[in-house]
């Protein structure tokens, strides 16, 4: 690693994006991965719309129950 970088010519924010939405990545355990995978497969949806299903539907339960 250098003592010092050129910055001179660097473009300040140049990536910066401020509609930019943060998706945190989520790891399944293999097993509950394999069985989701499948259902979609039978679906015919994508894994994440079958979670963000799932997800919701929790909330919902957990909402009705407080």
């Amino acid at each position: 690693m250098k003592s010092e970088y050129d910055f001179s010519k660097g473009t300040r924010g140049k990536f910066y994006r401020a509609n930019a939405v943060f998706r945190f990545p989520i790891y399944l355990d293999e097993a509950v991965q394999s069985y989701l995978v499948a259902k979609a497969e039978s679906k015919g949806v994508d894994l994440s719309v079958l979670v963000n299903e799932l997800l919701k539907k929790e909330i919902e339960i957990i909402e009705t129950v407080k």
